[in-house]
């Protein structure tokens, strides 16, 4: 019979070392706990995207050579230019902070896998509808109409084709030069709403260079970017914000043919005549000024909500980020 083994043998020696506790990095006005600061992070990335926009400048002005070019009015060709620079000088700059602070490129809004899926379709039917609802109660107050088509023949699906896809750009420019990688780095360091009210006026004063532009197209330009908020924080991206951006610019410039901060669309659909105070029209801001749109953005955004009722938005620190972005081990 052989002897019973000593519960002693189970306890670890009194002289087995502790595993080594990894050192903590120093705290610092320039790091944190997860890094870089997020102040920091933003003007790198900030500083980045202006690099990038003088690189393009010097790089135009050596191939025009002197030549002035300037797009009257609001064009497809023009519109699609403009903005893709935009979109270019903050989607690179957001791919190198992502190795800088090894995280995923989806972390900032605009997840690839869900690329004009279905989030994308709904934010277009809804922005389509807001801005159809919005001119339609102007019309039951007789201060807009339609005056009849404005192109013809094949130039309409042709028009059709070219102003979708300026506006997704546009859509997709707009929102994630203030919505994406800054929005997600400021909600860092102060948290999501006030990051995201004091974005919004940002990108409220973006707009006041715009020809024609007013303090009540200017408010109204704050409150898409709020409803724009609200959308990010429930549904966990940009694409539903894009859509909408989408839906509502080309229903306003190309379907409907109204002003935009006081410029004029190039081959829209239809031709319209307003008539009415500036309260009721938005003047020559066009409906977006009008005092209307807050008021159907309001009715998004409470519909929405009711619709869309779990915070999906969310930041997480660097380690987690690579470990959801790292494939599973096999």
């Amino acid at each position: 019979m052989s002897e019973p083994t000593s519960s002693l043998s189970a306890v670890p020696s009194a002289a087995t070392p502790a595993p080594p506790v990894p050192p903590q990095a120093a705290t610092t006005i320039f790091r944190g706990p997860d890094g870089i600061r997020a102040g920091w992070r933003i003007l790198i990335y900030i500083a980045m995207s202006a690099g990038l926009l003088l690189l393009i400048g010097a790089i135009a002005g050596l191939i025009l050579r002197g030549r002035h070019i300037q797009f009257s009015g609001l064009t497809p060709l023009g519109t699609t230019i403009q903005e893709g620079i935009l979109f270019f000088a903050a989607a690179i700059p957001a791919l190198i902070m992502t190795r800088i602070e090894h995280r995923a490129w989806n972390e900032y809004g605009l997840p690839l896998r869900r690329a004009f899926g279905g989030e994308f379709w709904i934010g277009g039917l809804v922005g389509f509808a807001s801005i159809s609802g919005c001119l339609f109660v102007i019309y039951l107050l007789h201060g807009f109409r339609l005056t009849g088509l404005a192109i013809h023949g094949n130039t309409i699906p042709a028009a059709t084709i070219v102003w979708v896809l300026a506006f997704i750009v546009v859509g997709l420019a707009e929102e994630f030069s203030f919505r994406g990688y800054i929005q997600y780095t400021l909600t860092q360091g102060i948290g999501y709403w006030p990051a995201a009210i004091v974005l919004s006026v940002l990108f409220g004063l973006a707009h006041a260079g715009n020809p024609g532009e007013s303090k009540a197209g200017l408010a109204s330009v704050v409150c898409f970017a709020l409803l724009f908020c609200l959308f990010l924080r429930r549904t966990g991206n940009l694409w539903l914000p894009v859509g909408f951006h989408f839906g509502w610019d080309w229903g306003q410039t190309f379907v409907y043919g109204v002003p935009d901060s006081g410029l004029l669309p190039y081959h829209n659909l239809f031709n319209c005549a307003f008539n009415g105070p500036n309260w009721l029209t938005g003047g020559s801001v066009g409906p977006e000024a009008s005092v209307f749109t807050p008021i159907v953005l309001g009715i998004a955004a409470i519909v929405f909500a009711s619709v869309y009722r779990e915070k999906q938005y969310r930041v997480l620190p660097p380690a987690t980020s690579r470990q959801l972005a790292s494939p599973p081990a096999a």
